[in-house]
This record gives structure tokens, sequence and C-alpha cells, in this order.
């Protein structure tokens, strides 16, 4: 089954169920702060994607960081930084067995989906 990580007001987020429901796909939604983020799953994604993927350095999240704890950010760190701030976790995260991605991009998502069927 295809699971969902995100946050329910992310737009991404959003927008990556409408085109599933869009598209009658069954998936599975995880609010990342309502249903919770463990270091299992964050060394889970790692060991599909590089940590630096997971990280979302665009975030009003990580600018409210000091610069000096932003630099030189190693996985450790990271992982503490996102399991306390789940809002670091670029988002949306999609899982299945067959395959992974981190953000929403309709031509990927189409991609990946095709793959499935």
């Amino acid at each position: 089954m295809l699971t969902v990580y995100g946050i329910k007001s992310c737009d991404s987020c959003r927008r990556a169920r409408r085109y599933l429901e869009d598209r009658n796909i069954e998936y599975r939604f995880h609010d990342l702060r309502e249903d919770g983020l463990d270091i299992q799953m964050l060394e889970r994604w790692s060991a599909r994607v590089e940590w630096e993927r997971l990280l979302n350095r665009k975030s009003l999240t990580w600018r409210k960081i000091p610069e000096d704890n932003r630099i030189d950010m190693t996985k450790d760190r990271a992982f503490a930084a996102m399991l306390d701030q789940p809002t670091l976790v670029k988002r949306p995260v999609l899982e299945h067995p067959s395959f992974f991605a981190v953000g929403f991009s309709e031509k990927r998502f189409t991609d990946y989906l095709e793959k499935t069927a």
C-alpha cells in the first residue's frame, strides 16, 4: 500500500493527495504532526534516498534555526531536528514497496505509478 507522509496544512501534501484522489489511487495518509515521526521512519527513508533530500532547507522552521547550527549539518543532527520539528521533513514523502519519492512532482508521480500498474 502507498503511504503519504506529510502535514495536513501543507500545500504540497494537499496537491499530492488531490493528484492521487483524482486518479482513484488508494493510499494512506500519515500526518507527521498528529501521527508522529520516529527515528525508524527516518532511517528507513534514508536507506532509500540521501538523508539530505529529507531535510526541508526552504522551510520557515529551517530559517529559524541559528545559522551556526545549520552549518555543517550532519545526519544525526538533522534527524534530531526533524524529530523535534517534523516540519523540517521535506514533504510529502511517498513510500511504496516499489518506489519512494520526496516532494511533489506530477511527472515523477505519474512515472512511478505507471511502474506499479
